[in-house]
């Protein structure tokens, strides 16, 4: 009998806690795939309210100033530039970054520029550089006086945003599925996503870097992807959202 109660106090075998470690390590490892993917939903969540929200200012930037506003530059801190709107100061009106100062957005880095959660600076374009409709002076949409005096006729004729790279062309989406037609945006605002830091080798990401009018929009994809990974989110203003708030504000007809 004491022989035998000895053998019950051994406790478990090497098995029995291998067994256990694994289930606990099983456990362990499903909270935190769990927990990656909620943090992963809420920065996703609020990158897409930053948008929104620089998409309201940019509408209210229009409504004060009776213009909408160029893009930011690598030396402008955060400012459009110039200084007034006009004619944008290179890269461009489809090149530069969010005017976070100009507009009053308030989640910016250490140099001023607005960021998504991830602390990539937000992009910005803007319709300027072709119309159609009538023979308006240009830069139409960041030109106050230009704005009013050439009216509600003008169309934009220059930004589009694309379901692909694959088949775009140099102004145009060409082959390619179009989310937007030409004759509909009149500035884009948008997020490189959390590989936004370190780039990607994706040719639908790289079309919203290369500083031309063609865009590209589409749900998320993975690294593997046929045209690459991709996680960039946009917001954009249309044209006829644009006039309405104008025409509200008594800034025009």
């Amino acid at each position: 009998m004491a022989w035998l109660g000895a053998r019950r106090a051994r406790g478990f075998t090497l098995t029995e806690l291998a067994v256990v470690t694994l289930i606990i390590g099983l456990l362990l490892a499903s909270a935190l795939y769990t927990l990656s993917a909620q943090t992963e939903q809420r920065n996703f969540e609020e990158t897409r309210r930053r948008l929104e929200a620089a998409r309201e200012l940019v509408l209210a930037f229009a409504i004060v100033n009776g213009r909408l506003p160029c893009p930011a530059t690598s030396t402008s801190n955060g400012d459009e530039a110039p200084a007034g709107g006009g004619t944008c100061t290179a890269p461009g009106p489809y090149g530069g970054w969010l005017p976070a100062r100009s507009i009053g957005f308030q989640i910016v880095d250490a140099g001023g520029y607005a960021i998504d959660v991830w602390g990539n600076r937000l992009r910005y374009a803007v319709s300027a550089n072709a119309l159609t409709g009538c023979l308006g002076a240009l830069p139409h949409f960041t030109h106050a006086n230009n704005l009013r005096t050439n009216g509600l006729t003008c169309q934009p004729n220059d930004l589009v945003v694309c379901r692909t790279a694959t088949g775009i062309a140099a102004t145009t989406c060409g082959t390619a599925l179009a989310v937007t037609n030409q004759n509909t945006l009149v500035a884009i605002v948008f997020s490189t996503g959390k590989n936004g830091a370190a780039g990607s080798a994706g040719i639908d990401e790289a079309a919203n870097l290369n500083g031309d009018r063609v865009f590209v929009w589409h749900t998320p994809t993975p690294v593997g992807a046929t045209n690459g990974e991709f996680d960039d989110q946009m917001a954009w203003i249309a044209v006829s959202e644009l006039y309405g708030k104008l025409v509200a504000a008594g800034v025009l007809p």
